[in-house]
């Protein structure tokens, strides 16, 4: 039976104490051998952020700011005969028929990429919003990620991971409900809308993983896509490479060093976000390391990176999607295919919406925009006329 109880968050002040430690011993390389980020994460730029990392970070002020929120623990059937305890930030609007909407996040990211779209969701009538745009949020986080427990045994891919969510969401009385996410988070939702149709009434994206058709006459638009997803393929695909064939072998070094982790998370927000060329144009110092902790503390390095073990081809499914659909894409995401290619598998697009600035981490760095676009998409599936 699944079991649904408190959990603030608290974490010991050894695990701090040892983090201050582990950082002023790291054993640096050698710089890189050019000028840029051709190479990786620079060297002076990581010793920086160790640096203050070390002397200049309050875990205690982020772990605050998440326990102003109810902090919950569920343990849900799908996982039997694994008990499988999964974090979840539950924050109730105080608005009668608010949507229940479940926020789902993915690698490298975690529940701190919502903290700035919590309030503003479950109560828009703080910036002089309409009530009747409320939403119930709830924010899991995805098993071996954060403060979710670990998987012991295989089987923790996407269909099981939407399973548990539409478990949890009965469990908080949630007997409908709406879905958002990008990157895994992504997978998540749209398992949801097809596995529980009867239940998740529409899913919100903010990354589409579809592709073209083989005898496309293509665009300008839809080859600069292409153009763009061959260079990733080319130059930004080492780590999921790795993460899907041998997680455990880069998890020794993850686990160990918190150099190591950062460095391993940060490049990726230089890689995937919209900036002028530096990840702390678009996200202060701290909230990057505020996420970096979700990783650091439980010691996910490997458990996060088994996702990609379990479930990396998920992306590449074709199966038909019929729930009501929202998109909106997102400038420096990844990939950002057409609205043709998408309607070959979605069958239900209700809202398409190509942005102007903002990346992969639409919440994250572009809060007030992607508040209006998950309202936007969801009126529509509130109210159908």
């Amino acid at each position: 039976m699944s079991d649904l109880s408190p959990h603030p968050i608290s974490v010991a002040e050894g695990d701090l104490v040892d983090l201050r430690d582990r950082l002023r011993r790291t054993r640096w390389p050698e710089r890189e051998a050019v000028d840029d980020w051709s190479q990786g994460i620079p060297l002076a730029y990581v010793q920086e952020l160790c640096a203050h990392w070390a002397d200049g970070y309050d875990w205690r002020r982020v772990e605050s700011e998440l326990n102003r929120f109810e902090q919950l623990r569920f343990t849900p059937d799908v996982g039997a005969p694994d008990a499988l305890g999964i974090q979840v930030l539950h924050a109730p609007s105080p608005h009668p028929g608010a949507l229940p909407l479940v926020l789902t996040h993915g690698w490298p990211g975690s529940v701190v990429e919502f903290l700035d779209v919590v309030e503003p969701l479950r109560d828009p009538t703080i910036n002089g919003g309409d009530a009747a745009d409320a939403f119930h949020v709830v924010c899991p986080t995805m098993p071996g990620y954060g403060f979710s427990d670990k998987p012991t045994r295989t089987g923790w891919g996407v269909d099981r991971i939407a399973d548990a969510w539409a478990e949890l969401m009965a469990a908080l009385g949630y007997e409908q409900f709406g879905a958002q996410g990008g990157d895994w988070g992504s997978a998540v939702t749209t398992a949801l809308g097809v596995r529980h149709p009867d239940r998740c009434i529409g899913i919100h994206l903010n990354m589409v993983s579809v592709g073209p058709g083989k005898n496309d006459d293509m665009t300008d638009a839809e080859r600069a896509a292409i153009a763009a997803l061959e260079d990733h393929r080319a130059w930004g695909m080492g780590y999921s490479t790795q993460q899907s064939t041998r997680p455990q072998t880069l998890g020794y070094g993850l686990v160990d060093s918190p150099a190591a982790q950062a460095a391993w998370i940060v490049e990726k927000f230089w890689a995937w976000a919209d900036h002028s060329g530096h990840p702390e144009d678009t996200f202060t110092r701290d909230r990057l390391l505020d996420n970096v902790m979700h990783y650091w503390l439980p010691a996910a390095g490997a458990s996060s990176a088994r996702l990609y073990w379990e479930s990396f081809n998920r992306f590449r499914s074709s199966e038909p999607i019929n729930a009501p659909a929202g998109m909106s894409l997102f400038p420096k995401e990844i990939f950002r295919p057409s609205r043709r290619w998408a309607e070959r598998r979605f069958t239900d697009i209700r809202h398409w919406h190509e942005l102007d600035s903002g990346g992969h981490f639409a919440a994250f760095e572009q809060p007030d925009v992607f508040v209006d676009e998950v309202r936007s998409f969801f009126r529509m599936v509130r109210d159908p006329a």
